[in-house]
């Protein structure tokens, strides 16, 4: 398969993401959070279900032979990206919770990290520094309401809301490992195919795991989705779309390679804030837009 495929894939699935994260702030004022977490996976399940069996069925390939291993990294990797989701919202509720949102994107350096301690991932000297640029450029912008970002980002990392970060950064991290260890313990001849299969699993876990937390916890929200079901159905159609995305783009490269220059996302949030809402934005955050585009043109010619 092409080399750089993953680049290509990478940016569409940020795209996907983006818009995602706009669906689901839409949804936020109708549904729970955790409610508006469930569409993302409850409505995309049946779309990353019929991907799969269109690939296997429709196409030809093979079908993939699942094993205890592939199962147990997809329930580590599912189990891993809800936790983090939950920590990430309760930084939130801290009074300085740009702090503890700036250390959760440390998400790509302990990426890097498990993905050569779990699965051998060797990153280049070059890779490194574009990886350590890229985060330092994304915690300044997740600073940018801050009046000295740099003082807070220094000063601020004991700070209970800075750990749950790193805590949340961590489990992101350890989630997108998982699912990269996922696709290769398939060993199928068709990274897309195994990419598509890890997908369909995890989704469907992570549907039944936060289905029956909502069954327990918040029964009322059923009502609420139903209710809401067009919005819903979009925003699991846009997370279905970017996470085939990511899973294909993590099959064929390193989880932090992807992770870095899935960092477009940003850019695109900042053009559209600049261009459409013509919001003017502050030094700090130009800063770090800056640094975020340097990064991704050193992981882009990065030697691998």
């Amino acid at each position: 398969m092409v080399e750089w495929l993953w680049i290509p894939i990478t940016v569409a699935a940020a795209l996907f993401q983006c818009l995602r994260l706009a669906l689901q702030r839409f949804l936020k004022g109708r549904l729970s959070t955790s409610a508006s977490n469930f569409t993302r996976f409850a409505f995309g399940m049946p779309v990353a279900i019929a991907y799969l069996l269109g690939l296997l069925f429709g196409l030809g390939y093979t079908v993939p032979r699942i094993d205890q291993t592939f199962l147990a990294w997809v329930v580590a990797g599912g189990l891993a990206q809800i936790v983090a989701t939950g920590l990430l919202l309760h930084v939130f509720s801290f009074r300085n919770f740009p702090v503890g949102i700036a250390y959760a994107k440390t998400e790509v350096i302990q990426a890097a990290v498990f993905g050569l301690v779990f699965l051998g991932d060797r990153l280049t000297a070059w890779g490194s520094a574009s990886i350590l640029v890229s985060t330092l450029g994304v915690m300044l912008v997740s600073l940018v309401a801050s009046d000295r970002p740099l003082r807070a980002l220094l000063g601020g990392w004991m700070e209970r809301s800075a750990l749950i970060g790193i805590a949340s950064g961590g489990f992101f991290a350890v989630s997108a490992v998982g699912f990269r260890a996922a696709s290769l313990s398939l060993e199928h001849p068709s990274p897309i195919v195994a990419a598509a299969c890890t997908l369909a699993f995890a989704t469907t876990f992570q549907s039944a795991a936060l289905g029956a937390y909502l069954a327990w916890r918040e029964p009322d929200q059923f009502a609420k989705l139903a209710q809401a079901w067009r919005p819903s159905l979009l925003a699991g159609l846009t997370s279905v779309l970017g996470s085939a995305g990511w899973f294909t783009a993590m099959t064929l490269q390193a989880v932090a390679y992807v992770r870095t220059l899935g960092l477009v996302e940003l850019l695109f949030t900042f053009l559209v804030s600049a261009l459409w809402f013509r919001e003017k934005p502050r030094p700090t955050e130009i800063a770090g837009v800056v640094l975020v585009v340097a990064g991704i043109a050193m992981i882009l010619n990065a030697p691998r």
